[in-house]
């Protein structure tokens, strides 16, 4: 049992639990869901245009946390380490680069629509994700997640087990006026982080005192002649951060993360009827390539990953009408993130991605090698979603409200 577990932790299983969900919708086969193919043309020229747009080049990054850094086009994590962040190689640069962005992805849940950020330094006000994205920069600069005195550039696993509620409140200006959704989750969701930091030094103290970047020392190991595999990013991940996700579904003792049963898949095995879709570990995957790449190492095999179960996405599809509920009365309600409505979107949103991607990339006149779905979900399909939500809702909301516990929306 345990083992078949495991055999859900990869981006391997992912994309195949995804594509038979949606061969299943495509035979009519979900109780929930229906899938339109032929709004997929449209919605590939909508997300070509809107790459366009963005990236009159095409020069397009990956979908990473570190453009979320980016405000006005200045690069804040660039200034700060231009200021005077004085790592001592380029292994001390990728682990506190590590930090940073392993916090600040795993912060990056749905924030709500009230919630603003404002930054003293560049004068920007900004919400949602890329609002969450900034206080977490300006918390990290600040030291106020370091244990060492003259090294505020670190994350201690101790200083993680400290933060409380008020603690992120106030990292995060919220206040009556300002509220921020699942606040109490995050800081929860920090204090078992470093909680699993400590009871995992293998993976996370093998150079020191336990800290999220210490998870590079074992990519580095991991790799072979300083060349690693995307997956295997994840994997290391999935297998590190497995523990910190709290009531979520675990099979043979073995905490499956964001990884959900559908009561339409069934198979011979216990694990045949999970549908894995590990949203913020891959982001996290997808956003630890830069320090690698930083640190001379290369990532391969990057299309082994797969797009992010997300509600920007995930809103696309449905707003584009290629996803459509056989209830409509279903978007009007608020869903749990397990309810199988849920699921059969996020894994839908997935299989989807897979087949748009190429569209995208055959009306960008380029190949689908040269502009990989990682190109193709930051052009992009995210930034898409967004459009239409924001001319659908006023709130520039996703279709449907998913109860949000601070760690998946």
């Amino acid at each position: 049992m345990a083992e078949n577990a495991r055999k859900l932790l990869c981006a391997a299983a992912v994309r195949n639990s995804a594509q038979r969900m949606l061969l299943l919708a495509l035979e009519d086969g979900l109780a929930d869901w229906t899938v339109d193919t032929v709004q997929l043309d449209p919605t590939a020229e909508l997300v070509a245009a809107v790459v366009r747009e963005r990236y009159p080049t095409l020069n397009v990054p990956y979908h990473a946390r570190w453009r979320h850094f980016v405000f006005q086009g200045r690069d804040l994590w660039a200034d700060i380490a231009a200021a005077g962040a004085a790592w001592r190689d380029a292994a001390a640069a990728a682990r506190s680069g590590f930090d940073l962005v392993i916090l600040s992805v795993l912060l990056d849940a749905g924030a709500g629509p009230e919630w603003r950020y404002a930054d003293r330094s560049s004068g920007c006000v900004v919400g949602r994700s890329e609002g969450l994205a900034l206080a977490s920069l300006r918390w990290f600069e600040s030291g106020g997640l370091s244990d060492r005195a003259g090294d505020p550039l670190r994350v201690d696993a101790a200083a993680l087990r400290r933060v409380d509620a008020e603690a992120l409140r106030t990292a995060f200006q919220v206040s009556e006026s300002n509220s921020l959704l699942g606040l109490d989750g995050r800081a929860a969701l920090l204090n078992r982080l470093g909680a699993v930091l400590e009871s995992r030094v293998d993976l996370f103290g093998s150079t020191g005192s336990p800290r999220p970047g210490g998870l590079f020392d074992v990519l580095q190991a991991r790799a072979a002649n300083r060349q690693i595999p995307a997956a295997t990013i994840l994997e290391t991940l999935l297998e590190g951060l497995g523990a910190v996700w709290q009531a979520r579904p675990s099979l043979g003792g073995v905490p499956l993360g964001d990884c959900w049963p559908h009561p339409a898949l069934t198979g011979a095995s216990p694990a045949d009827g999970y549908v894995p879709l590990h949203k913020l570990s891959q982001w996290l995957a997808y956003s630890l390539i830069e320090p690698l790449e930083a640190a001379g190492m290369a990532v391969t095999n990057l299309e082994e990953l797969t797009g992010l179960a997300e509600y920007r996405n995930g809103g696309l599809f449905v707003d584009m009408g290629v996803l459509r509920p056989r209830e409509p009365a279903a978007l009007s309600r608020t869903h749990a993130v397990s309810d199988p409505f849920v699921v059969g979107w996020r894994a839908l949103t997935v299989g989807l991605l897979d087949r748009l991607a190429p569209l995208v990339s055959a009306r960008l006149g380029l190949s689908a090698g040269s502009f990989p779905l990682a190109r193709v979900l930051e052009g992009g399909t995210w930034a898409a979603g967004r459009v239409l939500a924001r001319r659908r809702r006023p709130d520039g909301g996703p279709p449907f409200h998913v109860a949000s516990d601070g760690t998946v929306f």
